[in-house]
């Protein structure tokens, strides 16, 4: 059952954007800005976002880096501008402040790719430089699900050897004191 006519559902969502009621992100795709008291206008969940812009395309996805790292709790750094790694189009959308940016890359940078395991691997690569703390191995370790460990253990073969380690200290079980 539909929700009305096409053109009737158009014209209203285009009232409700140009009343700023409800923001576009592109044809079809809308959202309600929340206000916050200190922040102004919010964006909308990026997870949400990209989830929508990529249903149907066939194209894998996963955040880069610096969001990834963010998500897991391993760095403060919330980027203004999200990288999406993808096999799909490359494209950038502006959602008020913050921008996210689909790059097309080859498909062993998307190991994991929409997955908690492929989060991981791409907050791991961010932080290859300064290195993952045991501070943070341990809280990933207690955080990460069952799930996500199996998935990242079947995938650790297929990872370059220095993120291997790190990726079995992550995924060895959790020693009882």
């Amino acid at each position: 059952m539909g929700f009305g006519n096409g053109p009737a559902v158009g014209q209203a969502l285009a009232r409700l954007a140009k009343a700023g009621t409800l923001l576009r992100v592109r044809q079809g795709l809308y959202y309600r800005p929340r206000p916050h008291p200190i922040l102004g206008q919010t964006s909308p969940d990026p997870t949400a976002v990209v989830e929508a812009l990529m249903k149907g395309t066939g194209a894998q996805w996963q955040f880069s880096g610096p969001y990834a790292a963010n998500r897991l709790g391993l760095s403060e750094q919330v980027p203004a501008k999200i990288m999406v790694l993808t096999d799909g189009t490359p494209r950038r959308v502006a959602l008020g402040k913050l921008t996210l940016i689909f790059r097309q890359v080859a498909p062993r940078s998307l190991l994991g790719a929409g997955r908690p395991a492929g989060l991981v691997i791409q907050a791991l690569r961010h932080l290859r430089k300064t290195g993952l703390a045991p501070s943070d191995a341990t809280r990933l370790r207690q955080r990460l699900d069952e799930a996500t460990k199996t998935d990242l253990a079947a995938l650790a073969p297929s990872l370059p050897a220095w993120m291997q380690s790190i990726v079995g200290d992550i995924i060895r079980p959790t020693e009882n004191p």
